[in-house]
């Protein structure tokens, strides 16, 4: 279902890719969704929590339907909303700081006491695992971050970053939810992972797991990280897991409430309305962000190929996360750098056009969701002297769209449900 109309058509390529992308946005905005799935306020205790990049949002969200609330949600720098109750934290993402680790002992003493009339509302998105952070048994944070900073480094899977982080971690894989026990725990949840797997967003903390610490400690060396010896004793030992059928986690409900692939829908359908044919290529796309671009460069080109003239412009979507290997120094994020290496393939195409955005609005590290190309992008970077090889090489890609002008800056969006990919092509003049 379209949630905002498009106010610009395919014949303006970069203002309509840019107008979609708002629209897949919108589609997650936690005051849209958040409400409808709330149940009447309950009368005992309540007990708001959570973590994530929407969180705070979340929690905005929440209060405007129940009105004040008590509790505490740990969000990212620049990402905090008012709210009359509910605490808000800011903390560091993707490593995680001080004040992340605080604030995470901070909701864990929330839990404390409940009884079985009280409720706790976990909040939780993506974001969440850097976010919810309190490390298990003798490993410290400084610890922890150096193993969240080699994997980042390393080009490693997000799943599997956050497979290690759920295992080395005091709050995650469902410790959360059993700290609440004997209380009653709904957790809403903004999907921002392949699958949608409540077990995935944020590393679930309201989610039991069978735990794997062998496997962690295979997946560390497999990517090249080395663990400190708390880490690695920890491991070792088998670490801690609250198992799905513990018993502490019995009256747990998780919902799903927004998803990547219903984003993808609501921008599917305005194109579609707009005169485009659409074909969506996958919610979950995962790999390399150039390898991944160079596949959708050719995939273009022949989807073109096959067009005659006066055939309506065909839309390829696509979301999903992509990592990227640290080769250089530069400045850049994964939906950048799929851009960069998409405009390297096409060559200057005409006709193609693209856009490449995290729906977080934070692209990596940097406060810029990502880029915008068009069949002018390499002779523009020429006329400039940019290099676009040389940015590749350096993986600096937000220092070369920056350059050009062509960097999509929305500031914090307040929803996570992860990448957005759209390539525009029309037939060939």
């Amino acid at each position: 279902m379209t949630v905002v109309s498009l106010s610009v058509d395919p014949t303006e390529p970069s203002g309509f890719l840019r107008a979609l992308f708002d629209l897949a946005v919108a589609a997650a905005d936690p005051m849209r969704i958040v409400p409808p799935a709330l149940p009447p306020r309950p009368a005992g205790r309540v007990v708001v929590v959570g973590a994530g990049k929407a969180s705070a949002r979340m929690a905005e969200a929440v209060e405007t339907a129940w009105g004040p609330c008590e509790g505490l949600v740990i969000t990212r720098y620049g990402h905090g909303r008012p709210c009359a109750g509910v605490e808000i934290v800011e903390a560091a993402h993707p490593v995680p700081d001080a004040a992340g680790e605080v604030a995470t002992r901070r909701v864990m003493r929330l839990l404390d006491g409940l009884g079985e009339d009280d409720l706790v509302l976990a909040l939780i998105s993506g974001g969440g695992s850097a976010l919810l952070v309190q490390p298990a048994g003798q490993i410290t944070l400084e610890e922890k971050r150096l193993v969240t900073s080699g994997l980042l480094a390393s080009g490693a899977p997000i799943g599997e970053i956050n497979g290690i982080r759920k295992e080395i971690s005091a709050v995650k894989g469902g410790r959360l939810a059993a700290a609440a026990f004997p209380a009653r725990v709904l957790g809403l949840l903004i999907s921002d992972v392949p699958g949608d797997n409540p077990a995935d967003i944020a590393s679930g903390p309201t989610v039991g797991y069978r735990g794997d610490a062998a496997r962690a400690l295979a997946a560390l060396t497999r990517w090249g990280v080395v663990p400190p010896p708390s880490v690695q004793a920890f491991l070792e030992a088998g670490g801690d897991p609250v198992r799905p059928d513990d018993p502490r986690l019995g009256r747990v409900e998780n919902l799903v409430i927004a998803a990547p692939a219903r984003s993808l829908e609501a921008a599917a359908e305005a194109a579609h309305d707009a005169g485009c044919a659409v074909e969506i290529l996958g919610d979950a796309l995962e790999g390399e962000a150039r390898e991944l671009a160079e596949a959708h460069a050719a995939l273009a080109l022949a989807r073109q190929a096959a067009m005659a003239p006066g055939d309506p412009p065909l839309l390829l979507l696509s979301g999903g996360e992509c990592t990227v290997t640290r080769r250089g120094d530069g400045i850049g994020g994964p939906n950048a750098e799929y851009a960069l290496a998409l405009a390297v393939a096409l060559e200057g195409a005409p006709g193609i056009d693209a856009i490449a955005c995290d729906t977080d609005g934070v692209d990596g590290a940097d406060e810029v969701a990502g880029a915008v190309i068009g069949p002018d992008t390499l002779a523009e970077a020429a006329a400039l002297g940019l290099d676009p090889a040389a940015a590749l090489a350096t993986n600096d890609s937000h220092g070369f769209f920056g350059a050009l002008g062509a960097q999509v800056a929305p500031g914090p969006t307040l929803t996570n449900v992860n990448d957005f990919r759209a390539i525009l092509i029309r037939p060939r003049p």
